[in-house]
């Protein structure tokens, strides 16, 4: 995967399907997983608009799924790398500032934020504890410095997670700059080289967008705050939000759009199946 580069131009693909925040919800991922293995073509490009981790149980497990999906795409079409792209969340980035918990100079606020928005659930997939990590983030640098290589190491142990929070990008876009995926948000008012943060922690008012930005006449977003989503609008919208509130809800939203950033398909699967969205 290319890392000189937070941002990734989607190159011969007419068809990108993008999945929305997983939150660790394993089954519900495994049953978008197999429509994806009998519905991928050789000329596809597959996008994780981020927060493939963190809220659920099974953080560990639904990434090791989501990286075997990727290794069997690869496999199966000779795909080149860059066809399967991971975009950085709110939950990825937070996961990633407690690899290094160490350099924080608040580690105990940090870590209380943090669990207070399903990080503890992530560390508890790798076989930490909460309550151990809230006493580590008092005792000092050395400490917390050998908790957290512990913690790295517990994620190196799995294949491919740490390939995985080594090459998360902000965004990416069609070769056209007609779409443009992102995990949460964007501020319009400025490039895409200037974003900071807001790609997963958000903007104000972005879910209210009435005109293109830049040239992108589709932003596909993997993560709102809102519970106000209308999806079957999405044809209709420069915003077109894969997640769906509130937070505890088993679906996960998955779409398929062209290069142009028109709507081909919108699905959604709960536990155990998945559904096409009316009006797509």
């Amino acid at each position: 995967m290319d890392k000189e580069s937070h941002f990734l131009e989607i190159n011969n693909s007419e068809k990108i399907w993008a999945i929305g925040s997983i939150h660790s919800r394993l089954n519900a991922f495994n049953s978008i997983k197999e429509h994806l293995l009998q519905k991928f073509e050789e000329e596809d490009c597959l996008v994780f608009l981020g927060n493939i981790i963190g809220l659920g149980k099974e953080s560990k497990e639904t990434l090791s799924s989501v990286i075997d999906l990727r290794n069997q795409l690869l496999a199966k079409f000779f795909l080149n790398p860059s066809k399967v792209i991971f975009l950085r969340g709110a939950q990825e980035e937070m996961f990633l500032k407690l690899l290094q918990l160490q350099t924080a100079p608040n580690p105990q606020d940090v870590v209380l934020w943090m669990f207070d928005r399903g990080v503890d659930a992530t560390i508890e997939s790798y076989g930490f504890k909460k309550k151990d990590a809230l006493n580590i983030s008092t005792q000092g640098t050395l400490a917390i410095s050998k908790w957290t290589t512990r913690l790295n190491k517990a994620v190196s142990a799995n294949p491919g997670h740490k390939q995985y929070f080594t090459n998360l990008k902000h965004a990416a876009f069609s070769e056209s700059k007609k779409i443009l995926f992102l995990n949460r948000g964007v501020d319009v008012s400025r490039p895409l080289s200037a974003q900071n943060d807001c790609f997963w922690w958000g903007y104000q008012n972005f879910s209210n967008l009435k005109h293109p930005y830049n040239s992108f006449v589709r932003i596909v977003r993997g993560y709102q705050s809102s519970k106000h989503n209308q999806l079957q609008h999405a044809k209709n919208k420069i915003v077109c939000s894969l997640f769906q509130q509130p937070l505890d809800n088993t679906k996960i939203i998955a779409g398929l759009f062209d290069d142009s950033g028109n709507v081909i398909d919108l699905f959604e699967s709960n536990q155990s199946s998945y559904m096409h969205i009316n009006n797509a």
